[in-house]
């Protein structure tokens, strides 16, 4: 059974850099057990937005909620029942996979920390790389240890940045897989940012388009499809993108 209480509640979301402001008054609440994709072009927000929500950021103003918790005054006791996955983090790359892994679960303070290294080292295919240095590692070899960096300590919130990029169909396709399995055995919510609309299709029950720091739509995959008059989320998204006058509540189709 869900938790009825929102994982993520986000009230009045501001973050500022001098004159530029990258999040604009965001207002926000992301379902537990859910699979959101948030959405938009480069400098829409959406980097921002989540390292705010991952504790990272100060915001300007505003008010975050994680799995029940206020993020600017107590975070500490959620940080470990969150995790981060994004192929643009590099690990340390001297270090060996099982080093690694042991370093990143110790800092969640993981229990039985050997033998959650061997079950990951299992359900992801890391035994026969398990005692290489990172950096020795192919470019799929080092998203399955990334992944496995994130599901170290069980996390019950799981951001993803692009958690799938660079990596060909078959690569691609099995860490979705693993995704969208974890999250069914364990309830978690996952709130993803990608450029990968068949990904989104996929994985996403809510779409988030941001632009210009703002939240412009918000509906299903097939609902924005649907309104906007596309064929495909992808259309969908130039749509947004390139014109200024879409906005959540009056989207406008293009015949």
């Amino acid at each position: 059974m869900q938790n009825p209480s929102p994982a993520v509640r986000i009230r009045g979301l501001v973050k500022r850099y001098g004159n530029v402001t990258a999040v604009d008054g965001i207002d926000l609440d992301i379902s537990s057990g859910s699979v959101t994709a948030l959405l938009g072009g480069n400098g829409a927000g959406k980097t921002t937005t989540i390292a705010m929500i991952m504790g990272l950021l100060l915001p300007t103003d505003g008010s975050i909620e994680v799995l029940g918790h206020d993020m600017l005054t107590s975070r500490f006791h959620v940080l470990a029942r969150m995790n981060f996955e994004s192929p643009y983090v590099e690990m340390p790359l001297r270090l060996t996979v099982r080093q690694n892994l042991t370093v990143f679960g110790k800092l969640y303070g993981v229990a039985g920390l050997p033998a959650r290294i061997d079950a990951l080292a299992r359900d992801l295919e890391l035994r026969a790389f398990l005692d290489r240095p990172v950096g020795k590692l192919s470019a799929g070899q080092k998203t399955r240890v990334s992944l496995a960096k994130s599901l170290i300590n069980e996390p019950d919130l799981l951001l993803l940045d692009e958690p799938t990029a660079s990596l060909d169909p078959d690569t691609a396709d099995w860490v979705r897989s693993h995704i969208e399995r974890y999250c069914a055995e364990r309830g978690a919510t996952v709130l993803l940012a990608s450029h990968n609309m068949g990904e989104v299709e996929r994985m996403a029950s809510r779409v988030l388009m941001m632009k210009a720091g703002k939240i412009v739509d918000d509906d299903t995959p097939a609902g924005l499809v649907a309104r906007y008059g596309r064929q495909n989320l992808e259309e969908v998204f130039l749509d947004i993108a390139r014109s200024p006058e879409a906005t959540a509540n009056d989207p406008e189709p293009v015949s």
